[in-house]
């Protein structure tokens, strides 16, 4: 298993961030783990060429379940993959939240994320109201279940785990809490997907940054990061991926 620190930039970015993502390939030629930034929409065709031949790979942060149509504003999972994307963000927190995306939607877009020969990186998460009710594993594992598609292996996805109270909040929880959810997940991977669920990556996410990256990664389970804010700048990503690597 090659572990992964994936930045999302969520709705954030110009052709002039393309400057950090220079630094960052410059500061981090080669890597032990898997480096991956999400940029908009507008910047993948661009980041993708700015990087060519660099050890940093490009995704989406959403497509759309059909290859093409009548879907005004919407992209698809090919056309991700022709601006040069490898990967993308599926049922991220805010996509749930704010377009009202079902596990059985965020189902259906890994498989048109397969089909276009895309990795999906599956998120999972609970609320705050729903950690202080103490049902953080059945919402996550009801998520898990819903979400991920059958014909899932380690080489087409990767489930991330972002407890929505912790997105961009600063606030983290426990070591002790982030192990009992991803010990949780692995299980329900292995008794859904047997032996295959051991390659499968399992990231953190949540705000993550240079200062708590060491700590999390020693985590058991614990296989990289989904990054949002600390993903904008080199030397704080950058940081997140030497943690990893070492």
């Amino acid at each position: 298993m090659r572990k992964l620190a994936a930045g999302n930039w969520k709705m954030n970015g110009s052709p002039m961030s393309l400057t950090e993502v220079t630094l960052l390939v410059k500061e981090h030629p080669a890597p032990r783990c898997e480096m991956l930034l999400c940029p908009p929409a507008t910047l993948i065709a661009q980041m993708a060429w700015h990087v060519r031949g660099a050890a940093l790979k490009v995704g989406g942060q959403d497509c759309h379940t059909a290859a093409s149509g009548a879907h005004t504003g919407d992209i698809s999972a090919q056309m991700l993959a022709d601006a040069g994307a490898a990967y993308v963000i599926l049922g991220h927190s805010e996509r749930r939240a704010d377009h009202g995306e079902t596990d059985a939607l965020v189902r259906a877009k890994a498989e048109a994320a397969w089909d276009a020969g895309l990795t999906a990186i599956l998120c999972l998460g609970e609320t705050g109201a729903q950690r202080d009710a103490g049902t953080t594993l059945r919402v996550v594992g009801e998520q898990l279940a819903g979400s991920v598609p059958d014909g899932a292996t380690a080489a087409n996805t990767v489930i991330a785990y972002e407890p929505v109270w912790a997105i961009g909040t600063g606030r983290t929880p426990t070591l002790d809490e982030i192990a009992e959810v991803h010990g949780f997940l692995r299980a329900a991977l292995a008794k859904r997907f047997g032996a295959e669920a051991a390659e499968m990556r399992l990231l953190y996410g949540g705000s993550v940054k240079p200062s708590n990256a060491a700590e999390i990664f020693a985590v058991p389970d614990v296989d990289g990061a989904l990054v949002g804010g600390a993903s904008l700048k080199a030397a704080d990503f950058g940081a997140i991926v030497a943690a990893l690597s070492a």
